[in-house]
């Protein structure tokens, strides 16, 4: 079967939601816009996340999964996944459901126009805490990127995977997506989606990886963008 889209699940320890997973993404599947896949990327998970996805892939056709040996962090996790998806288009979401897979029906049809779309959460159902953190994040990384965007934390994307596949990832860099498309040239909008509160699963991030790894990953995107190579090839021998 072709598939058009698929759609990227980075999870680390998080049994408690991965059915809840299944049921929406597998409604989403019945009425996405593009003929959808599914591709779950373990991140070393220590719980039982990778058994339940094993069984999850058995009984759903359209859902497929990898598993790291170890944790190596979201970066590493969203570049496998890029690595591995086998269609022209390639989304993001977390598994902890605090947005919708509905919402990529959102962001599909601005695809047609732009390289990456990413969904902009206006009103967020995180604490203060989490909020303001990110709202600082968020102003602190724009500052070095001009990229514009308000919310590149938020956890829903399509992007084009011949851009998707040419991102030097390391890690942090999920965080400069928008900016690492436009360093290749290509266009960039976010769009409002929905937010909902985490109802099972614990957040990986807290204060001080919000705000002191964001600093740090913005003196290593200048490095790349004062180093980034662009080239077009305007002609060849056959």
């Amino acid at each position: 079967m072709d598939y058009e889209f698929t759609i990227i699940v980075p999870l680390y320890n998080e049994e408690e939601n991965l059915l809840r997973v299944e049921k929406h993404l597998k409604e989403y599947i019945d009425i996405a816009i593009k003929k959808t896949c599914v591709l779950y990327v373990n991140d070393g998970s220590t719980d039982n996340s990778l058994n339940f996805i094993e069984e999850i892939c058995k009984r759903n056709d359209a859902m497929h999964f990898i598993s790291f040996d170890k944790n190596r962090g979201l970066s590493a996790a969203i570049k496998a996944g890029f690595d591995y998806a086998k269609t022209p288009l390639i989304g993001y979401i977390d598994s902890d459901l605090q947005t919708d897979p509905e919402d990529f029906n959102i962001l599909l049809p601005y695809i047609e126009e732009y390289d990456l779309v990413t969904g902009l959460r206006d009103n967020r159902k995180d604490s203060f805490v989490k909020n303001m953190s990110s709202t600082i994040a968020n102003g602190i990384r724009r500052s070095f990127t001009h990229d514009g965007m308000d919310d590149t934390g938020c956890p829903l994307k399509v992007i084009k995977a011949d851009y998707a596949k040419r991102i030097p990832m390391f890690k942090g860099l999920h965080r400069f997506l928008p900016a690492m498309i436009q360093l290749q040239q290509g266009k960039i909008i976010q769009v409002s989606v929905r937010h909902y509160p985490r109802i099972a699963g614990e957040a990986k991030f807290h204060l001080m990886n919000r705000l002191v790894g964001p600093l740090l990953d913005c003196f290593a995107y200048l490095w790349m963008k004062r180093n980034y190579i662009n080239y077009n090839v305007t002609k060849k021998d056959e």
